[in-house]
């Protein structure tokens, strides 16, 4: 997989602008619960996507891209200071983000979605070094979580009950 997605968003924009279909450029569609995925191991071209979404009557294409932003970077690391993670485990997150944060400004995700009769239809490629700061995120998050189930309820309220 490469390491910026930007050539491929360039073709993908190239393509639907020579096509028929209409571009709606919106956001990812992951959350939709009942999303069928392409398989993009295996038929990792896009134009076979979007010719399926034209013979199967979709009129309408969403485009959406992402290019990694130290805005991110900062907002996590931020979210890191913050937590109460020891200095060790904050040291080792934060050596994985500054090698991740070398791809600033690429092109991470690339995703094309439609919908037909009620069901959405995605073709979603993102980098690897991606998939590894969507981990640390997931990571992160999850230990913060515990950190605020073991904190209990808000200090300083007691119940009566």
């Amino acid at each position: 997989m490469a390491t910026d997605l930007e050539t491929i968003r360039t073709e993908i924009q190239t393509y639907l602008e020579q096509s028929n279909l209409a571009v709606f450029h919106g956001y990812s569609s992951l959350t939709d619960s009942i999303s069928v995925y392409w398989d993009t191991e295996r038929h990792a071209d896009f134009r076979g996507f979007l010719e399926a979404a034209e013979k199967a009557g979709a009129r309408l294409v969403v485009f959406y891209h992402q290019q990694f932003s130290l805005r991110e970077i900062d907002e996590v690391l931020q979210q890191l200071e913050d937590s109460e993670l020891s200095r060790e485990e904050k040291r080792a997150y934060e050596s994985r983000i500054r090698e991740i944060q070398k791809y600033e400004g690429f092109t991470a995700v690339v995703e094309l979605s439609f919908a037909v009769d009620g069901r959405s239809y995605l073709y979603r490629l993102n980098t690897e070094w991606y998939e590894a700061w969507e981990d640390v995120l997931s990571e992160i998050d999850a230990v913060t979580e515990e950190q605020d189930e073991e904190e209990g309820p808000i200090s300083g309220y007691f119940s009566n009950n």
